[in-house]
């Protein structure tokens, strides 16, 4: 791929780069072209994310904005992780047609073992790559990486099979603790229910905030998760039922705009401070007022989206309190002012960020 790495977004949801459909219109237009490559021993259940989450991005008039066809490299039916095989209408060159192309994890296979790819395949990914968003799930980062598209470029996968990953393709910027990594025209998440969380937030990034919800609430999902893949890594579960923190996490998310400090959160728990912070990062994987922070941040972004709501208003629902603190958490996070997010959602275009 030609041009270095643009700007990463790991793990949360936000606006990018200008690569793929523009902001929804009121007037329906072509749906915009997604290809789903199926290769050997592709994981099922990945495989059948990106129809079912893309396909319900849908405007207020019920319009798809997406077109998903899947392909094999020769038209011909490959075996899934499940056992059966999948038989699609098209091969490979299907990727020449499509303006996004999505890779699903795959169990084994020359990528994953020694960093390698058929030579047709290798050279089908790098044409696309002139013209199309690539985007992985899980292990399907190994085919794009194994294709030389990850080259000095930031990327994640399943945190599983990171160490098999560093060692194989070392060119590559691995972070294996977020659920993905957006870098403009390459995209990649970790396992499985990521590849949600990524499609979800390439909705988010094509057509808004609204549009990314009216999908998730179709699949009864998540708009988005926080934190990243270091909750899920192996360890020692932590105690649940009345001592867990879901039913705080709960009361907090209904009282954005009220100032909560870590005590409060810790007595509506019925908790010690330090047992709560305890409790509360195993759960989740984020101390409790960085998670506070994130739902405040996340619902400022939705009323900059979705109303035309003063800043200063904006701020006080979201419980930053003022317009400074808004801006301040604002541009930690996506690197951005209110106001240039409000118009890059509500104006003609997006922008370009990082988050660190």
């Amino acid at each position: 791929m030609t041009g270095g790495p643009g700007p990463a977004i790991t793990s949360g949801p936000g606006p990018a780069s200008t690569s793929g459909p523009g902001p929804a219109s009121t007037t329906p237009g072509p749906r915009h072209e997604v290809a789903v490559l199926a290769l050997p021993n592709t994981i099922a259940f990945e495989l059948g994310l990106p129809h079912r989450l893309l396909e319900s991005a849908v405007d207020a008039d019920d319009h798809r904005f997406y077109r998903v066809r899947v392909a094999t490299l020769d038209g011909g039916p490959v075996r899934t992780s499940a056992g059966f095989d999948v038989l699609p209408q098209h091969d490979v060159s299907l990727l020449a047609e499509a303006g996004t192309v999505v890779v699903p994890g795959v169990y084994g296979g020359p990528a994953m073992t020694d960093g390698t790819l058929p030579a047709e395949l290798a050279e089908a990914l790098r044409a696309a790559a002139g013209h199309a968003r690539l985007l992985s799930i899980c292990t399907g980062a190994f085919v794009l990486a194994a294709a030389g598209l990850l080259d000095d470029r930031p990327a994640t996968t399943h945190w599983m099979h990171a160490p098999a990953f560093r060692r194989l393709f070392p060119a590559v910027r691995l972070d294996p603790g977020v659920l993905f990594v957006d870098d403009g025209d390459v995209l990649t998440s970790a396992g499985n229910a990521a590849g949600i969380d990524l499609l979800l937030h390439l909705v988010r990034r094509d057509h808004g905030s609204e549009v990314a919800n009216r999908a998730a609430r179709r699949n009864v999902v998540a708009p988005w998760r926080e934190g990243g893949q270091s909750q899920f890594v192996e360890r020692a579960l932590p105690e649940t039922g009345e001592s867990g923190t879901a039913a705080t996490r709960a009361w907090a998310a209904d009282r954005l705009a009220t100032p909560l400090t870590l005590a409060d959160l810790a007595a509506h728990a019925r908790m010690s401070v330090r047992t709560f912070t305890r409790r509360f990062r195993e759960e989740t994987g984020l101390s409790p007022l960085r998670w506070l922070a994130g739902q405040r941040l996340a619902l400022a972004r939705q009323l900059l989206e979705s109303t035309d709501a003063p800043i200063d208003r904006v701020a006080v629902d979201a419980g930053f309190g003022t317009p400074a603190s808004l801006r301040q958490h604002l541009r930690a996070s996506i690197g951005v002012a209110p106001g240039t997010y409000r118009r890059a959602y509500r104006g003609n275009g997006v922008t370009g960020h990082s988050q660190g």
